[in-house]
């Protein structure tokens, strides 16, 4: 049987701020943004939106009178939880209006959509008639004036998984390793992320090789067998990096195809920053987006890497319909904002300080805001 994604969707805030206009405000050589990095954009997530209201913004497309009995169970992804006991799915499903469904949240650093896509695989290869709802939900914060502040951003990406999908069918073969790893934490008295950079871009690169190598052991595939290799983009140049491992097996024809095919896959990447667990997905979503020779059977490899650590190579081909299931995703209409309201947003954030506070949500026209907190209860609205 045949699984894989079906249909997919994005989303994030309709702001932004310059990486040319951070870089200067920071004193830096914006190069070091635009080429050092690989950012141009950076999405700036306002107070009323939080991954709950980022992913049901995302997922609501996707949900229609002919699914939404199909859909049994709900995964949300994400290490930016808001409740340390009640999952995001819980929250999610009853915005979207999904309650004969199991619902929970899973976490290991931008590795979780992942995780989620492999137990939605066997859900449904159990349950064939069985639908999947896969969310992908993160802010990356990493705190004004950082080093890793050029690399925060926000969104979310959400999935069906089915049988006979009609987006992408997932191979049964993968790699993965696992090793307790100091890269990349986020203690549970801190907001924002803490990191090794150093360390994490090595540990990234050794996954990579690694599950690489296990996958062509399992499959005895080689990279000749793939039209495009996706890559986790915390920032668009790691995954530079990354394809620069994989083209030292490629001939020249290979190395032609297959850096074009990355450069359509990290164009929204690059004008949105940071999803941790959507942006391996967002980059999908590119691929198909911009790139001019994908036909369908092309088999696209896919690396998802979490901090702390978990690796994973995967695969699929594309399906019979990927064409006609793009999402419509239009970021040149997006509002740009100085850097001086960035940071203003930013430092508006909620806070879990248990305070009762009503935000101010009449320039957020989003489908599902979030209104505040009362009684030490986030507060959410459909508009």
């Amino acid at each position: 049987m045949k699984i894989g994604i079906d249909r997919i969707n994005f989303f994030t805030s309709n702001q932004y701020v310059d990486m040319v206009e951070l870089a200067q405000a920071r004193d830096v050589d914006p190069n070091k943004y635009l080429i050092g990095i690989g950012q141009s954009k950076m999405a700036v997530i306002p107070a009323t939106q939080d991954v709950v209201t980022l992913g049901a913004n995302a997922a609501d497309s996707l949900i229609d009178d002919e699914n939404r009995d199909k859909i049994d169970f709900v995964i949300f992804a994400t290490e930016s939880g808001i409740d340390n006991s009640k999952s995001a799915g819980a929250y999610i499903s009853g915005l979207l209006g999904l309650s004969h469904v199991r619902a929970i949240e899973v976490k290991q650093a931008c590795y979780g959509a992942t995780a989620a896509i492999q137990l939605a695989k066997g859900h449904v290869a159990l349950n064939p008639v069985s639908q999947v709802l896969v969310i992908g939900a993160d802010i990356a914060r990493y705190g004004l004036h950082t080093s890793g502040e050029p690399t925060q951003g926000g969104g979310a990406v959400a999935m069906l998984i089915t049988k006979n999908p009609g987006i992408l069918e997932l191979d049964e073969e993968s790699g993965f390793i696992t090793e307790d790893t100091m890269d990349f934490w986020r203690p549970l008295n801190h907001n924002e992320a803490l990191v090794d950079g150093k360390t994490s871009q090595n540990v990234y690169l050794d996954f990579f090789n690694k599950t690489w190598t296990e996958y062509k052991d399992k499959t005895k595939l080689t990279l000749s067998d793939f039209k495009a290799m996706l890559f986790h983009l915390p920032y668009t140049k790691l995954g530079t990096k990354g394809l620069k491992e994989v083209l030292l097996e490629a001939n020249e024809d290979e190395k032609v195809e297959l850096t074009r095919e990355f450069e359509a896959a990290k164009r929204y990447n690059n004008q949105v920053g940071n999803l941790y667990t959507g942006s391996l997905y967002l980059s999908f979503i590119s691929l198909l987006e911009h790139s001019k020779d994908l036909e369908i059977g092309d088999r696209v490899g896919l690396y998802s890497y979490g901090s702390g650590a978990v690796g994973e190579f995967f695969s699929g081909k594309l399906a019979s319909e990927f064409e006609d299931r793009l999402p419509q995703i239009n970021l040149e209409s997006r509002v740009q904002v100085s850097v001086g309201e960035y940071e203003e947003i930013y430092r508006s954030q909620l806070k879990n300080d248990g305070a009762d506070i009503e935000l101010d949500y009449k320039n957020d026209h989003s489908k599902f805001v979030l209104t505040g907190s009362k009684n030490m209860q986030r507060q959410y609205l459909i508009q």
